[in-house]
């Protein structure tokens, strides 16, 4: 800013003597002090400056035809120096507009008596620039990047990460950031609410509360969002801002308000001090001049008849009526001002009011008369004694000290002084109500008589101070007593009179009434002011208490005026003259009657300006340039000010000025300034432009309709620029303006001019408009719910405003219909701006991620644009890349309507059902796209499927949205499909079991994997759709393939069934999982497609089964009859093919339903396991029957060395001939172990691949009780013949080690000692002991006893 007294040197030299020359002359223009210019910022092309900057006017400076190039021709040359001297004139018209207004803002700062700065205004928040959304978005970037020391878990990773790609990098904040309304606090509040879900959905943990996960969480987001800034700094900084957000001081104010207007620095400092800004006596003239101003233009206008337009003529009288009501009310107000602290009670008598006006009638003389004792006045006093000189006759240890008192009250004493040294810096503290009191000091020494009964007296001097005798200490001549020896004593000693602040000014002067001081003689004066709107000139004579005589100003007029002939006695006359009466003052030199005249002036409340003669006159006789010493230092700025052109500015008077207009300009510009500064103000003026603004409206009279009318308009037109207003402040304005304009009187004003209801009416109108734009746009104009309420506040204001009057609701079908409106226009709003967002993403995608890659949206733009390259369209509009653009647009859709229902919802809570339609509709526009993506599918392709899991799981939660019209579409798109995806694999599976079966090795699936140990499943993150076999008939789709599902593996871990049965079970599965979750919501639809997939998996199991049981049985009809027979792995794997059909049969056939299909369905899948039951008892059946003939074998063998046979005989001769010469094996333990061998061979092969224990164990019940019964059987054929010892060793070894065996496998000792085994051990027991008596040691150790040799050489 400029310097003020550098500003005043060099202006001097350009500023001239004003004369009569008009305002907007060049000249004037040229040598304006002031910047021209809108804002406080202004731009060049101002006229000079007071410094004389680069970008002023010179004189003769553009106008010279050397400073500029040669024209093309003269008279576009002068047109352009017309364009810019008409540009400066509207510039310098606008700059003296902005001065003036400052001077009228500066009165209202400066003497405030009807306004507060209000102290119960919501906090503001600091906005958040482009600038520090930059930096934010890099600080939380830099965390999940882990390049900070913040430490923190994968889920805090994740919420920080989706709050950072949702909403930090979201082009609705960056705009809401540009409109001024995103602050810190709503994007930590947007955090808050966006964790609050996830922490709720996560697990319970012992000791750790989600309250206290919830505090950390924004603690680390918090630590992120400050980066490394010390948080003390910022809570210091934050401390600072608010409260200047809270309460300014004047001085504040003023530099605000300097700002707004563009008022340089030293116009400020001209202003102020030649306003007398910080003078409250004149302040509170100038107002009581304002309100007398006032009122005469009030019987002015009612005089004339020139009143504004108002909608009723009856208004006109009522307008008189209000103006001087306000006017009484301001008064009011004046009058309950302070005028001194404990100064007089007197106030003003109640101000007498007609029964039908509020003119103040001020009524007679005698009833406002002020008596003597009205006027009181009270001085405080202070003493101070320094030293006494001239104490020569005492001696130097004598003691003295001094009194002090006031003529009418106490008497102090200082302390006691040696007289060689008698100085004491006492200070005595004293409060009279003499306007001219008597201070008497005295001095005194001890007495040394005996008898002395005081001290004594040595001298004294009494002082009648004034409030403007000197401050400081001087010496004083004492009056000696009697018999002092020293008589030349002088005191050192200071009077302070403080003037009280109901005393306006004091001093001697000369005077002469007609009623009052009928004697010219010279006498002490006091002005004092009773109250706000009293004054009266009181003269004082010395130690009185009250005034001799008083002169109460009410009405007198002062002025200045030359001497009086005949009077002798002062220098310098002025008069207070009033009808009937002149009183004429007279003082001694030129200040002080300045002084009194001010003083005088700002009491009587006059509209004459007194004016002091000029300085040529009244200068000394030398001729010069330098103003008379002793003028006061009011008038220097006053002549300074006039200097600077600034004094058209501050003795204009305000009643002559539009202040409507010049208070729109001034709240204009002040929102203007609210809206740029750091707070996201959304609108609201600060406490202090608050302040301000109430306080020029009350003292100018500016209507508050039409402040409200103004304030809307503005803050419309910011609206519809894109700044963020806050709805509840334009429902606060425009509840105003409507009680106003529907006659409810809001402020107490009645009348209502026709421009102000046709001003509400279109501001209603532009509102309406706005609100149904906002209402439309609330994603963008609200993102995120922020500002929080706004949303909400919106939908209420738009109710109001659709309202014809203040009283009649609006019908609520009619709102209805407006904000139905509004949605629909929002669906296809929302949905347009997410093609184009999925456009743009789209194309990042195709950059950095695919080389081909475009929106299922596009393919219409694209078609067009391209029309000449078809080739390279087909190229990029792929049916596959339209689905996965889809899926992706897809994506966004639900996105939108979830944080619809988030942060929305709430304020569409009493139009939820608009709400619903409004997704509909958006979901409608989105099905178009989606339709056309579908039907350029290939026929029978699959891929689709995931697009309607992602939109029907999201649907299918939502309870407004489920079974809606789109879902409905979605199905009845989806249904056809999926009916054929399951006949199509119904066929697949069904063929897959023919050809299975037919191919089938019967080998487990644990040993094809091992043989093929590189093979991999597909793995796609979509859902599991099972594929079909290669080699299917060309008629039928292939499928797409899919991952092996959870269980596989644990499947292939195991020696489970065949490749057929493994690969069928795997794809019945799938496909019940893929259907299942698929969440079909249509119940109906949902349990035929259940029913109908139990019903398939019931007849593919079925077909396995009894293709097994063929096989089964085939496969043993193949096997060797003989002891060499193994049981082959194929055996094993079709019994565990029965194991998974009845594991299976369970899981994939079982339903849950109601209780009548239950019962039915229970029978029909009653019969799957009974199918396999029975399937299994035959398999065990022929297996068992299968070992009953290798065990018959065996005894076929023995039968021919039965008794009697021929065989028999040669085989025992040949025996015992060769037994001579060699060693003979024994015959029949061959045949014995070879069987033995066979049992326990068979036994474990079934024992170990073979996964169900109960068949196993009846397998071997059976086995075991068969193969008895067969020995049984065999031995009772030959009861009546003695067994061969072959015969007998044979069969005690076979029958033994088939018992034991069988007993180690698990058969209960019930079945294992059944009769026939005890039958046959009797026999054999008997035959034992016979052949031991006939043979001897034939049998060589082989009995039917237990031995513990025996089972050593089992071992």
């Amino acid at each position: 800013m400029l310097d003020p007294s550098s500003s005043e040197e060099e202006s001097e030299e350009l500023v001239e003597e004003e004369s009569g020359k008009e305002p907007l002359a060049p000249a004037a223009a040229r040598l304006s002090p002031s910047r021209p210019g809108e804002g406080p910022g202004g731009g060049g092309g101002g006229v000079a400056g007071g410094g004389g900057s680069a970008g002023g006017l010179q004189p003769g400076g553009r106008g010279s035809s050397a400073a500029r190039p040669a024209s093309p021709s003269p008279s576009v040359a002068s047109e352009k120096e017309k364009d810019e001297l008409e540009r400066l004139q509207r510039e310098e018209e606008e700059r003296k507009k902005k001065l003036q207004l400052y001077v009228f803002v500066m009165r209202c700062i400066a003497y405030p008596f009807n306004a507060k700065q209000p102290t119960d205004m919501a906090r503001r928040q600091q906005k958040i620039s482009k600038q520090q959304l930059q930096t934010i978005k890099d600080r939380f970037q830099a965390f999940l990047n882990g390049e900070t020391q913040i430490v923190a878990d994968e889920a805090f990773i994740n919420a920080v990460q989706s709050y950072y790609e949702v909403f930090l990098k979201s082009d609705r904040v960056a705009r809401m950031v540009q409109s001024g309304g995103c602050s810190a606090n709503d994007s930590r509040e947007v955090f808050k609410k966006h964790i609050e879900k996830r922490v709720r959905s996560l697990p319970e943990i012992d000791g750790l509360s989600k309250e206290t996960v919830l505090s950390s969480w924004m603690a680390k987001f918090d630590a992120i969002y400050r980066g490394e800034e010390d948080p003390r700094k910022q809570q210091a900084r934050m401390t600072a801002s608010a409260a200047s957000e809270l309460i300014l001081s004047k001085e504040q104010l003023y530099e605000m308000f300097q700002n707004i207007l563009g008022i340089k620095k030293f116009e400020h400092q001209l202003l102020y001090n030649a306003c007398q800004l910080d003078n409250p006596d004149e302040q509170a003239a100038q107002i009581r001049r304002e309100l007398d101003g006032r009122l005469q233009m009030a019987e002015q206008i009612a005089k004339e008849r020139k009143f504004p337009k108002f909608v009723s003529k009856e208004m006109e009288n009522m307008y008189i009526e209000e103006l001087k009501s306000s006017v009484n009310l301001l008064m009011a107000n004046l009058e309950s001002m302070p005028v001194s602290k404990g100064g007089s009670e007197f106030k003003l008598q109640k101000l007498k009011r007609s029964h039908n006006t509020s003119i103040i009638d001020m009524g007679e003389e005698n009833e406002n008369q002020l008596s003597k004792s009205d006027v009181v006045l009270s001085f405080s006093l202070e003493v101070v004694i320094m030293e006494v000189q001239g104490l020569k006759s005492l001696a130097p240890n004598r003691i003295v000290y001094c009194t002090m008192e006031v003529e009418g009250g106490e008497k102090l004493q200082t302390d006691q002084a040696e007289a060689s040294k008698p100085t004491w810096g006492t200070q005595g503290d004293f409060t009279t109500t003499h306007a001219l009191p008597a201070v008497k000091v005295k001095l005194f020494t001890e007495s040394t008589g005996v008898l002395a009964l005081e001290d004594k007296e040595l001298g004294r001097v009494v002082l009648h101070p004034t409030p403007n005798s000197p401050k400081q200490s001087e010496w004083h001549k004492m009056t000696v007593s009697k018999n002092c020896p020293d008589q030349d004593l002088k005191i050192k000693l200071a009077v302070r009179m403080d003037k009280p602040q109901n005393m306006k000014h004091s001093g001697y002067l000369w005077a002469i009434g007609k009623n009052v001081w009928k004697r010219w003689k010279k006498r002490f004066f006091v002005l004092v002011q009773v109250s706000q709107y009293t004054f009266a000139m009181c003269s004082y004579r010395e130690k009185k208490a009250e005034p001799q005589e008083l002169l109460q100003l009410d009405g007198y007029t002062v002025d200045y005026t030359d001497p009086q002939p005949g009077l002798d006695g002062g220098r310098t006359f002025f008069n207070a003259v009033k009808e009937g009466d002149t009183v004429i003052f007279a003082s001694d030199d030129e200040q002080d009657r300045i002084l009194w005249v001010q003083a005088m002036y700002r009491a009587t409340g006059q509209s004459h300006k007194p004016v002091p003669p000029t300085q040529v006159q009244k200068l000394n006789a030398k001729g010069g340039n330098v103003p008379q010493i002793d003028a006061p230092i009011s008038q220097f700025y006053a002549d300074r000010a006039q200097k600077h052109g600034m004094d058209e500015f501050i003795s204009s008077n305000p009643c002559n000025f539009d202040h409507a207009s010049l208070f729109e300009m001034v709240q204009r510009l002040t929102l203007d300034h609210r809206l740029n500064d750091s707070y996201s103000c959304l609108g609201w003026f600060s406490p202090g432009q608050v302040f301000v603004l109430d306080e020029y409206c009350a003292r100018n009279g500016v209507r508050g309709c039409h402040r409200h009318l103004c304030y809307l308009r503005d803050l419309l037109e910011r609206a519809e620029n894109g700044a963020m207003i806050d709805p509840t402040l334009l429902h606060y304005s425009f509840a105003f303006c409507a009680s106003h304009v529907h006659g409810n009187r809001p402020d107490g004003i009645g009348t209502v001019t026709v421009d102000e209801k046709e001003r509400f009416e279109e501001i209603k109108e532009r509102l309406r408009v706005l609100l149904e734009n906002q209402i439309t746009h609330f994603r963008y104009c609200f993102p995120f719910g922020r500002p929080e309420g706004a949303l909400k506040a919106t939908l209420s204001l738009l109710e109001r405003v659709l309202m014809k009057d203040i009283v009649t609701p609006v019908p609520q079908e009619e709102v209805k219909t407006v904000i139905r409106k509004c949605l629909e226009q929002a669906a296809l709003v929302n949905y347009t701006r997410l093609s184009e967002y999925a456009k743009i993403e789209g194309k990042k995608r195709e950059m950095y991620e695919h080389p081909v890659f475009c929106l299922a949206s596009q393919v219409m733009d694209l078609t067009i644009q391209n029309q000449k390259d078809a080739e390279n369209v087909g190229r990029l509009v792929t049916p596959a890349k339209k689905l996965e653009d889809t899926i992706r647009l897809a994506e966004l859709v639900i996105e939108v309507l979830q944080q619809n229902e988030e942060h929305h919802a709430e304020a569409f809570a009493w139009w939820s059902d608009l709400m619903v339609e409004h997704a509909e509709t958006f979901l409608s526009l989105f099905a178009v796209d989606m339709d056309a993506a579908l039907e350029v599918q290939p026929p029978d392709t699959w891929d689709s499927f995931p697009l309607f899991q992602l939109i029907n799981d999201s649907l299918r939660s939502d309870y407004n949205l489920c079974n809606g019209k789109f879902h409905k579409h979605l199905q009845d798109l989806f249904a056809p499909l999926v009916v054929r995806y399951v006949d199509l694999m119904e066929s697949s599976i069904a063929q897959s079991i023919h050809r299975g079966f037919e191919r089938e090795s019967w080998e487990p699936v644990k040993s094809l994997t091992s043989n093929l140990p590189n093979v991999n499943l597909p793995n796609v993150n979509l859902p599991k759709v099972p594929n079909l076999p290669v080699n299917i008939p060309l008629g039928i789709p292939q499928m797409p393939s899919f991952s092996a599902p959870s269980w596989m593996a644990a499947i292939y871990d195991s020696d489970n069934g065949s490749g057929t049965s493994e690969d069928m079970f795997w794809k019945l599965d799938a496909l019940q999982t893929f259907i299942r979750d698929l969440h079909w919501p249509e119940e109906e639809f949902g349990k035929h497609l259940e029913q109908r997939l139990k019903l398939m998996a019931s007849d593919m199991i079925e077909s396995c089964v009894k293709r097994t049981r063929i096989a089964f049985e085939v496969k043993l009809q193949k096997t060797s009859r003989s002891t060499d027979f193994r049981v082959p792995q194929s055996i094993c794997t079709m019994f565990n093919v029965m194991v998974d059909a009845k594991a299976q049969s369970t899981k994939l056939c079982s339903m849950e339903m109601g209780q009548e299909f239950a019962k039915e369905w229970h029978q029909y899948h009653s019969k799957i396991d009974e199918l396999i039951e029975e399937t299994v008892k035959e398999m065990i059946t022929l297996l068992v029957a299968k070992f009953v003939t290798i065990l018959e074998g065996v005894l076929a063998k023995l039968s021919r060395y039965d008794e009697g046979t021929l065989f028999s005989s040669f085989l025992s001769f040949t025996v015992k001939a060769a037994s001579k010469y060699v060693d003979v094996p024994k015959p029949g333990m061959d045949v014995a172990d070879a069987y033995v061998t066979f049992v326990r061979h068979s036994q474990d092969v079934l024992r170990d691949k073979v996964n169900e224990e109960m068949y196993i164990e009846r397998l071997f019940d059976q086995w075991y009780t068969s193969s008895m019964s067969v020995v049984c059987t065999w031995l009772t054929d030959r009861m009546d013949l003695q067994l061969h010892i072959y015969q007998l060793k044979t069969l005690i070894r076979i029958v033994k080690k088939t018992y034991r065996d069988f007993r180690l496998q698990g058969v209960l000792d019930s079945t294992l000692n059944s009769k026939t085994y005890e039958t046959i051990r009797n026999r054999l027991t008997v035959e034992e002991a016979t052949a031991s008596v006939s043979e001897g040691g034939g049998l060589q150790g082989i009995t039917m006893k237990d031995s513990d040799e025996e089972d050593e050489e089992d071992d």
